[in-house]
């Protein structure tokens, strides 16, 4: 077998985020309230994993769609900073980049989100002589791109058949419809990574354990983040709990449920065992909470490496 360019390719959506942050209270119909901070950072769960999985160490690409304007600027460089390959991103000449009103609340936030060219990827976008240059395929925030969720069967069962490993994080369906089949999809998919109501959503269940019971049969590792009360991982009927690593001075969450991924897949490409991959995904989301926006806390792999030493000695 000839040596993967690349250890992970990404293929999402792409947008930027506009962060409002220490906002007096929640926002009301006709009435305006005041944000005592602001950002505009690169933006979207799927590029959001990938820059930070790139800061991790692993060599990462990315396949997604952005328009032609300021916004497409703003990711291309904020992925090409932090040695994301971008030579495979589409650039629209039709419609505009995506993006996203954050409005962070603590440890939780409100997003209102224009999809722009990221509805516009297709599964034929995705070429095999792209694929096959991976060793691994995530895929984000599926109801989010509605020209690619038609085809996300057919994109796993090309990735599996080109042996690549796979994950997938479906993300909040807006129109909380939550049409995906499970039953069909979840066999090409080696690891399930969505949060509690996502997970309970997708199941019409009512709490992670019995979620799990009604996809255990057609689904390969399943990881189920639920913020501070740790995350948990299941395989062959086995489970695995972790705890959340609490920080005491959360600037804000947003991207932390990405940034799990990143620290999780960054240790599974790395062959570490489920116990630590699942360690390092609690460890990644709390240094997220450290810094603005998804990747503010990401700056290099030597600072990151060093926090996690400091959360994992306590």
């Amino acid at each position: 077998m000839s040596k993967k360019k690349y250890d992970c390719l990404v293929v999402g959506e792409l947008n930027v985020d506009l962060i409002l942050n220490d906002i007096q209270k929640t926002p009301e119909i006709g009435k305006e309230v005041f944000a005592n901070e602001m950002s505009l950072t690169l933006g979207s769960s799927s590029a959001i994993l990938a820059n930070n999985l790139s800061v991790w160490g692993s060599k990462v690409a990315f396949l997604g769609k952005v328009g032609k304007d300021i916004f497409s600027k703003i990711v291309l460089k904020s992925l090409k900073r932090s040695k994301v390959n971008i030579d495979n991103i589409i650039v629209s000449e039709n419609s505009k980049t995506g993006a996203t009103i954050a409005m962070s609340y603590g440890d939780d936030r409100a997003m209102v989100t224009y999809p722009g060219a990221m509805s516009e990827l297709k599964e034929k976008d995705i070429k095999d002589k792209v694929l096959s240059k991976a060793k691994h395929l995530h895929v984000s925030s599926v109801f989010l791109q509605e020209s690619l969720i038609g085809g996300i069967l057919k994109l796993f069962k090309r990735a599996k058949k080109l042996g690549l490993t796979t994950s997938l994080d479906t993300q909040w369906d807006p129109y909380e419809k939550w049409d995906l089949d499970l039953e069909e999809l979840l066999p090409f998919v080696d690891i399930f990574m969505p949060n509690k109501e996502e997970l309970i959503n997708l199941t019409q269940t009512n709490s992670i354990e019995e979620a799990y019971h009604k996809i255990k049969d057609f689904s390969n590792i399943v990881v189920v983040k639920n913020s501070i009360n740790g995350s948990h991982l299941f395989y062959k009927n086995k489970e695995i709990k972790q705890h959340a690593f609490l920080n005491k001075n959360i600037i804000d969450a947003i991207g932390a449920g990405d940034s799990f991924n990143a620290g999780f897949l960054n240790e599974f490409i790395n062959k570490s065992d489920l116990k630590k991959c699942l360690e390092y995904g609690a460890v990644s989301g709390a240094i997220n909470t450290t810094g603005a926006g998804g990747t503010g806390a990401f700056i290099s792999k030597k600072k990151i490496y060093k926090k996690a030493n400091e959360i994992l000695k306590g």
